[in-house]
């Protein structure tokens, strides 16, 4: 609880998660956050907040609470599991918050909207299921311009608008996007392997939004660089 104390203010302490992930928790890959392996302190911290915060669930579920605190307590707790990238958390408290909360006490049309925002972007990005997004958005009557654009983008294979609209999204919901972005980014390397001979690398750079050696070394990219040109494919002699 130092972890939390020190923070202070709960925006400062969003602040704090934002910048975690929990490399060490059952359920997400060591390989995920690999900072954090310099930093075990903070790991096993956050390890017991979000321990803290489950049994904090299933006391407000055991005791069928459906006020006030009860609306907090799951918004901050979908708020920071969805920070740290852990799905297994947020994802059935936005559940719960949609089907026991929310019918007994109204959420107020901004947090409906938030949790709503979540859970079509967890669909379509971490799931991969744009259907069951689709579904999700017009079932609750979502009007989100944002999560329109990421599906939108999703459905068409477009990583420029993708990467677009990542940009300008806040902090929570760019978490979320990072669960499609290497699928995504994958698909225009391989739209560029099926189309140019070469390219500049730089231009390659701002379209990927990787650097050559990224690319290289976690993509798979086979391609040949000469000077700043990336040969792609060579034409063969006849």
């Amino acid at each position: 609880m130092t972890f939390c104390s020190d923070a202070g203010e709960r925006d400062e302490l969003l602040r704090r998660f934002a910048s975690l992930d929990i490399a060490d928790y059952p359920s997400v890959s060591p390989a995920a956050s690999p900072r954090l392996l310099d930093d075990p302190s903070s790991t096993k911290a956050l390890s017991d907040v979000m321990m803290a915060l489950r049994k904090l669930r299933e006391g407000i579920v055991a005791s069928k609470r459906v006020d006030d605190f009860a609306i907090q307590a799951y918004l901050f707790n979908i708020r920071l599991s969805v920070l740290v990238k852990h799905p297994e958390s947020y994802h059935p408290a936005i559940l719960h918050v949609l089907r026991t909360i929310h019918p007994a006490r109204n959420l107020t049309s901004v947090e409906l909207q938030e949790v709503l925002s979540y859970l079509v972007l967890d669909a379509a990005c971490r799931r991969a299921d744009l259907a069951e997004a689709y579904a999700i958005r017009h079932r609750y009557k979502l009007r989100d311009t944002k999560v329109d654009a990421v599906l939108a983008a999703l459905a068409h294979d477009n990583y420029v608008a993708f990467r677009r609209v990542q940009g300008s999204v806040d902090g929570h919901r760019a978490k979320l996007l990072e669960f499609a972005e290497a699928d995504v980014r994958t698909h225009v390397l391989k739209c560029f392997g099926r189309t140019y001979l070469g390219v500049d690398r730089e231009w390659l750079e701002k379209c990927s939004g990787q650097g050559w050696e990224s690319l290289t070394r976690d993509h798979g990219v086979g391609w040949e660089l000469d000077g700043v040109k990336v040969v792609i494919r060579k034409v063969r002699a006849k």
